[in-house]
């Protein structure tokens, strides 16, 4: 993986410290233009991969990129599902079995109504979790994607209700039909990791908030620390600004002198803020050696 992700919480409204910022960000990107005016700006400054919801405008993002071959092949989605907007949005427009229908994959449209409706039927777990991926994936067809992420709303509802097993079925999924790797974003890493072992998920990638106040690290910075020296997985760091709450300097030299710690996504709204980012962990990361 990249040293740097670059997210994509700025341009849909989303932040967790204020709502006011949310707003005038949203306001801010309604336009696609804009965000492909960041986009644009995050490439040239060498930060290629976007770790990104399954948000309908990341669709669109996915066609204007696939429409220039050059930039296609330079570029890396890490996609990050479900968008559980998406989906709360067109159960309360079209139903269950119309939002089924809305999201089911283009290609091979029999077999997943098949498989969806026995999901339906039998409550298969499996199938629904296949369908689910089947369809989110369709607006990333052409494009590299080598990672996929089970987003934190799901991963941690799974983790409350002990259901273990809907994770390998996952990892099994995306490996066998993407050859990808999958991952997982928690708001719980040590448990996470102690479910992902039980269920023979080796060396996963996890993103999880690292950051020096332990905003929304359950369990606490020194359990983050633990597992981090002590298990094997692969780490991706967020939140590592706790929301804009740690200057990012600050923020970052922390971070980059975890152990282990692989990959930190971030979010910017400018070129500045992009390259000041990506100099400052060149720096630390050349430093940790």
């Amino acid at each position: 993986m990249d040293q740097l992700l670059f997210g994509d919480n700025q341009f849909f409204g989303v932040n967790h410290m204020s709502e006011e910022k949310a707003r005038a960000q949203e306001i801010k990107f309604q336009d696609l233009s804009a965000i492909m005016g960041v986009l644009d700006a995050a490439f040239d400054e060498g930060v290629t991969t976007f770790m990104c919801t399954t948000h309908d405008r990341v669709a669109q993002i996915a066609d204007l990129v696939r429409a220039d071959p050059a930039r296609a092949a330079a570029s890396t989605f890490y996609p990050c599902m479900p968008y559980a907007h998406k989906y709360a949005n067109a159960m309360a427009e079209d139903g269950m079995l119309g939002a089924v229908r809305r999201f089911l994959p283009d290609e091979g449209f029999l077999d997943s109504a098949m498989r969806g409706g026995r999901a339906l039927a039998r409550k298969d777990v499996e199938s629904l979790i296949t369908l689910l991926v089947d369809a989110e994936m369709t607006m990333f067809r052409g494009l590299s994607t080598p990672v996929i992420f089970l987003q934190n709303v799901v991963v941690d509802l799974l983790l409350g209700l002990g259901f273990d097993d809907a994770f390998a079925i996952f990892a099994n999924h995306v490996r066998k039909r993407y050859d990808a790797e999958p991952g997982f974003i928690t708001m719980n890493l040590p448990m996470l990791l102690d479910a992902l072992e039980r269920v023979g998920v080796q060396n996963p990638i996890v993103c999880s908030s690292i950051n020096k106040l332990g905003f929304r690290m359950s369990g606490g910075i020194a359990e983050y620390e633990r597992v981090l020296k002590e298990k094997t997985f692969r780490p991706v760091a967020m939140s590592v600004l706790a929301s804009g709450a740690i200057p990012p300097r600050e923020a970052l030299e922390w971070v980059c002198g975890l152990p282990n710690v692989e990959s930190i996504v971030f979010g910017a709204s400018s070129r500045a803020n992009i390259r000041s980012t990506r100099q400052i962990v060149d720096e630390l990361w050349a430093d940790r050696g």
